[in-house]
């Protein structure tokens, strides 16, 4: 596990904080070989994945090149290549909905590079 990424999740509010430790380990816990790294200034899985802390809201980005549309649809946002979703508290994260989600986007997608 990355230092930065512990770093970067500790310095946030305390909401985000909790959200981005939930995230960040139902990524791991998932896919347990995936590289974690920091890029941007937030975590990357890959070039799959990425968390960010917003103001009041963590957004968990997912790669979507070589989804279906009904796919992609799963998703918030316009981009080409990553598309997110929006975390505003605990309760609105379901891990078995984000594992899906993760393990559909690490089998059917190219990185986003």
């Amino acid at each position: 596990m990355s230092q930065k990424v512990e770093e970067y999740i500790n310095k946030q509010e305390s909401l985000q904080k909790e959200i981005l430790a939930i995230l960040r380990k139902v990524i791991l816990s998932t896919l347990p070989k995936i590289k974690e790294d920091f890029k941007l200034g937030v975590p990357w899985y890959e070039e799959k994945f990425y968390l960010v802390a917003l103001k009041d809201h963590v957004n968990m980005g997912f790669a979507v090149k070589g989804l279906s549309k009904s796919e992609i649809d799963l998703f918030e946002g316009k981009g080409k290549v990553m598309r997110h979703r929006k975390y505003y508290s605990t309760n609105d994260i379901n891990k078995q909905d984000i594992a899906k989600l993760i393990k559909l986007v690490a089998k059917k997608t190219t990185s986003c590079h």
